[in-house]
């Protein structure tokens, strides 16, 4: 039975001037109402790319504490790291080039995706240490990116079965990744899961015992259960954001994990006409007053987000004129607030805590009306929060 979790109003660390808060309790209830859909098959939780931007150790182990079974990674370098910090589950890492320390990974138990030219490397890794690698053939199912070509698949199978015999690796998996699951009516993924099986069954004749096989991404675990196989890989999910246009996390049961908010640091009252920011883009109608967000795109806000809305004292402004590197603006006036119903609250915001994006616990803005602002989605808006905003922890799992 899956636990309802209520979404609360995430209090500021003290001393921070800027901070991305991370709920690790949103984070564990997010996997647990996840894993209810899937089982009995087993769960990644996907924490490459610092855990999209939420910080990979911390999620890793709150992942792990709630019940994930696997980890997946990006890049050797991320499974290594999530090792160092004596993560023993299970860990997948899938994408390599030429200098990627394979040797290190065979070394550390990191399972390894292969889509064919990775198969040799592992292969000489693997005979320096005297151990066998454990691998994931990749099939290309439609996706165009990594992964082997239908083609090149049986000779693939083949040659790392012969390995296998030697002793050299263990073909542990066969895996893909659809490309429009989050289009939940294109044809396109019922073709790619055609093919997926299909390849499964080219490995499973030649002789491979697999013990998963995966393709689902969060939109498959969450509209495809045919596509759950004995593995799903969440990423977004987890940090409880919804790859579907139009719908909201809080339809999928999910609540977002990653607070992004900092102080007011400077408000003055100006004239009509007042130019606002680099360009002079936007000039103000009557006399208002201007908070100044110490935010910009050295800490990972789009530039052309331009609208984008910040919530100061229980009100939802629209950053006006052009962000800036370390700062934008608010018109904290009521002719800026078109669109905004609740009325400011009287007094200096200076100071006052500015939250850009959040659980929309209290009414406040959502990742998502960033991702519109800047005319891309919620993955690349938390992904894309530098390392200059400190990450602060709450909750566990």
């Amino acid at each position: 039975m899956v636990t309802s979790f209520v979404a609360s109003v995430q209090e500021p660390t003290p001393g921070l001037e800027r901070q991305a808060i991370i709920d690790l309790s949103a984070i564990a209830n997010n996997i647990r109402h996840l894993r209810s859909l899937v089982e009995p098959a087993t769960f990644m939780a996907v924490v490459k790319a610092d855990a999209y931007g939420h910080g990979m150790v911390p999620v890793a182990r709150a992942a792990v504490a709630a019940g994930a079974n696997w980890l997946g990674a990006a890049h050797i370098s991320e499974a290594l790291a999530l090792r160092a910090a004596g993560l023993e589950v299970p860990v997948l890492a899938w994408l390599h080039t030429p200098a990627s320390d394979f040797t290190a990974a065979v070394a550390h138990d990191i399972d390894l995706g292969c889509s064919g030219w990775e198969l040799e490397h592992i292969v000489a890794a693997a005979r320096s240490l005297q151990c066998p690698a454990r691998i994931h053939l990749k099939i290309d199912t439609g996706l165009g990116r990594n992964g082997c070509t239908p083609a090149e698949w049986p000779a693939l199978v083949a040659a790392a079965l012969s390995y296998q015999a030697e002793g050299l690796l263990r073909v542990a998996g066969v895996f893909s990744h659809l490309a429009v699951a989050d289009e939940p009516h294109r044809p396109e993924t019922d073709e790619q899961l055609a093919r997926f099986r299909e390849a499964v069954a080219v490995a499973e004749n030649a002789g491979a015992d697999l013990e998963v096989r995966h393709i689902a991404n969060t939109p498959a675990t969450l509209t495809r259960p045919d596509s759950h196989f004995d593995m799903v890989r969440v990423g977004l999910g987890i940090y409880g954001l919804s790859p579907f246009e139009g719908t909201t996390s809080a339809h999928l049961g999910l609540v977002p994990a990653m607070t992004l908010q900092t102080q007011i640091a400077h408000c003055k009252d100006v004239p009509a006409g007042q130019g606002v920011s680099y360009g002079l883009n936007y000039a103000t109608t009557a006399e208002t007053t201007l908070g100044l967000v110490p935010l910009g795109y050295a800490d990972g806000i789009p530039r052309i987000a331009t609208g984008g809305p910040v919530r100061v004292n229980g009100t939802t402004y629209p950053v006006v004129g052009r962000i800036a590197m370390d700062q934008m603006v608010i018109d904290l006036g009521p002719q800026a607030r078109e669109g905004f119903a609740q009325e400011p609250v009287p007094g200096s915001a200076l100071g006052s805590t500015a939250v850009l994006f959040g659980n929309g616990a209290d009414g406040g803005p959502l990742v998502e009306e960033w991702a519109a602002a800047a005319g891309t989605i919620n993955y690349e808006v938390v992904t894309r929060i530098s390392q200059r905003v400190p990450r602060s922890y709450i909750g566990g799992a």
